[in-house]
């Protein structure tokens, strides 16, 4: 007899009957009915025994350490993202929006690694589709060893990796794959977590890295939806405005290096291409100074960049004020307002306020503060702040400047790029040697 169990496609929730309301994430009528038969209790692939080992307990200081050497993966900017390279036997996640360039990334990648068998697997393009795909992208450098599979089976899939034996594998996508073990069809929520816990096995008992592609939902998140993220050991989102061309890698999970680092990549006829300086694509070349630019010294991950805000103050004409903020946390923004009224005396009450951080990217780093305020109050007076200075500090509730973090790199990255200013907190001045730097630094107490 099957047996059936009801998921929450929103959350992945179990339960046994169908229920109204999600209890765990409260949305209503997402429990789908699916039918999750298995063959025999504890069955798994017969692929997967063959790679099995047997493993018994040790004490943690019996333990020898293995310097396990990363693979280039033929990108300096993902090389950094990933911690340093891809890790044998790691299972990494890359989510984005359909069209964003996942599968072009990927299969440069399978591309681009030299001297490694790289299996690419896909369930939603044919032999033929890939075939001009990789003919369009400059660096074939890896043909020779790129294998390409249409399949979406993974039991038929695992008796062709036993044969290749590959270095890496790519599955694009996830959400194509089937495994025989289960009944329910290929995309539900038992299908996707079976699949993805069947290459974590391969991965983890063959040291061989895989990499699968993820759908995500209308919200943003990665389809599957939660269960993926606690599978793999590396998520990666891949993100973007398709207006702008620019693309960027964040690790969102790594459980081999920091999560606060970002790749980018510029899009173009030829595939994707890395972008060393971000700082050079981030700040508009102008050739007149405009009220309400400013530029802001921030800090992702390890990286230093140069980046441009702009904003816009004008007199409400609908009565309501508007407040809209793209690329910066809007509530955010409306506290730095309120210190400006209150500690300035600046009467934004009754203007709108738009910022716009530009370039497409999304900005957490507090020192970008301090620009924000700048480009607010240049556009209030129609005051043109000098294309040649450039901020970093936070600001507090009370209009005190604040400290920032690793501020020697913020100042080297505007002495690198030729800026005349930096203005910063009075507190970073301390214990730093202002000889070594060309550009002239602008020590501020309160926003006052």
């Amino acid at each position: 007899m099957a047996k059936t169990n009801f998921y929450c496609r929103n959350c992945g929730a179990q339960a046994a009957k169908w229920m109204g309301r999600c209890p765990s994430c409260g949305e209503w009528n997402t429990f789908e009915e699916e039918v999750v038969e298995r063959e025999k209790k504890g069955q798994v692939s017969t692929t997967l025994i063959a790679f099995q080992q047997k493993s018994s307990p040790k004490l943690i200081d019996e333990v020898s350490l293995l310097e396990i050497p990363r693979i280039n993966s033929g990108f300096s900017e993902l090389n950094t993202v990933l911690g340093g390279g891809v890790v044998a036997g790691s299972l990494v996640l890359l989510g984005g929006e359909p069209g964003i360039g996942k599968s072009t990334l990927l299969l440069q990648l399978a591309l681009a690694v030299h001297n490694k068998k790289v299996l690419y697997i896909s369930g939603e393009e044919s032999e033929s589709q890939l075939k001009m795909r990789a003919d369009r992208l400059t660096d074939k450098g890896n043909a020779a060893s790129c294998y390409i599979l249409t399949e979406t089976v993974t039991q038929e899939i695992f008796k062709h990796i036993e044969e290749i034996q590959p270095d890496i594998v790519i599955v694009d996508s996830i959400q194509t794959l089937q495994s025989n073990l289960l009944d329910s069809a290929a995309g539900s929520i038992s299908q996707i977590k079976e699949c993805a816990a069947e290459f974590q096995h391969l991965a983890k008992t063959t040291a061989i890295p895989a990499f699968l592609i993820g759908h995500i939902t209308k919200d943003g998140s990665l389809a599957g939806p939660k269960i993926l993220e606690h599978i793999v050991d590396t998520v990666l989102q891949f993100e973007g405005d398709r207006h702008y061309g620019y693309r960027i890698v964040r690790a969102v999970k790594n459980r081999f290096g920091s999560t606060s680092e970002l790749g980018i990549f510029e899009m173009n006829n030829h595939g994707l291409r890395e972008v060393l300086n971000p700082s050079e694509i981030l700040v508009s070349q102008r050739d007149e100074d405009f009220s309400g630019n400013a530029i802001a010294a921030v800090l992702e991950g390890n990286r230093p960049m140069m980046i441009e805000t702009q904003a816009l103050v004008s007199s409400a004409v609908y009565g309501t004020p508007q407040r809209s903020a793209t690329g910066y946390d809007i509530r955010r923004m409306n506290m730095l307002l309120a210190v400006l009224e209150k500690r300035c005396q600046f009467k934004l009450g009754a203007k709108d306020v738009f910022l716009n951080i530009a370039g497409g990217i999304h900005v957490e780093d507090p020192a970008i503060n301090l620009a924000i305020v700048a480009a607010i109050l240049s556009s209030a007076t129609d005051i043109a702040i000098a294309a040649k200075c450039c901020f970093a500090g936070e600001m507090g509730l009370n209009g005190e400047i604040r400290t920032v973090a690793r501020i020697e790199q913020r100042i080297s990255e505007a002495d690198k790029l030729g800026f005349k200013k930096i203005f910063l907190s009075k507190y970073n001045l301390k214990g730093l040697d202002t000889s070594k730097y060309r550009v002239q630094l602008v020590p501020i107490g309160k926003i006052e």
